[in-house]
């Protein structure tokens, strides 16, 4: 019979390698310790595991607040701006090196119109937004051009056409705003676009033809019955499109008018 190498536990004792209730084992962190998540994610204790602090995803120590949405409007504003205003100062220098077919292209209505409504109608997401976006832009190429006619030793007050931009100019945004939509915007917006500029090529055809080439006036005429008939084929129902259609004539003939009156009102002095 084989002897025993060591004593007998005495009764009631622990075994060899047992822990008394309550009692640590040997090495093992203490309940609660750092680094220490409880299965379920509880409060650390007997039976958690360890987790790196890096990989649980902590959240930063400030969060970020968020950005007003008028922010972001108020840069894409900024940014149709800036853009008017650097084509209002090619203006300048358009009218000196253009070649007399196409000067008048720096000397109009349409050649400011066309740039604005393009810019706001990639850039604005809303009416507000595009509307002082519109007038905004007006007014940049106004002092655009001012600055840009001084450098060339040419005496510009930008006053008058800054206002008259600043009222005109939120028309012109809301209408090219309007073609990203449907029904009536869309045949409202394509009237003022399209009526801005066959009624300033009927202008230069009729009002200013002896001392400008034809060439320009019947680009302009051209683009705006471009802009009726892209908006036509969209108009639904198609009885809308004789909306646009009226439209286009009412206001070509009230920019017209406003035309030959303008230098009667305004620069009379």
């Amino acid at each position: 019979m084989a002897r025993s190498t060591g004593r007998s536990p005495a009764p009631g004792s622990p075994a060899p390698g047992a822990t008394m209730p309550g009692a640590v084992a040997a090495g093992a962190p203490p309940v609660g310790a750092p680094g220490m998540v409880a299965p379920g994610g509880g409060v650390a204790g007997a039976g958690a595991m360890p987790v790196d602090p890096r990989a649980a995803g902590a959240a930063p120590a400030l969060a970020r607040a968020p950005r007003h949405p008028w922010f972001s409007a108020a840069r894409r504003i900024v940014l149709v701006a800036a853009i008017a205003f650097v084509l209002g100062g090619l203006t300048s220098w358009g009218q000196l090196l253009l070649p007399p077919e196409t000067a008048s292209l720096a000397n109009s209505a349409g050649g400011w119109t066309i740039p604005t409504a393009i810019l706001v109608l990639l850039l604005a997401r809303g009416y507000p937004e595009a509307a002082i976006a519109g007038g905004a832009g007006f007014v940049a190429l106004t002092l655009g051009y001012a600055v840009a006619s001084g450098w060339r030793g040419i005496a510009f007050d930008p006053t008058t056409w800054a206002i008259i931009g600043a009222f005109t100019g939120p028309v012109i945004g809301c209408a090219a705003h309007a073609l990203r939509r449907r029904g009536m915007q869309l045949a409202l917006g394509t009237s003022v676009l399209a009526g801005v500029l066959v009624g300033e090529g009927v202008y230069g055809l009729t009002v200013v033809a002896d001392t400008t080439s034809a060439v320009w006036w019947w680009i302009e005429i051209a683009a705006g019955a471009a802009v009726l008939v892209a908006g036509a084929l969209r108009i639904r129902p198609w009885g809308l499109a004789l909306v646009a259609l009226t439209g286009t004539v009412l206001v070509a003939g009230l920019f017209w008018s406003a035309f030959v009156l303008l230098p009667i009102l305004v620069f009379r002095g």
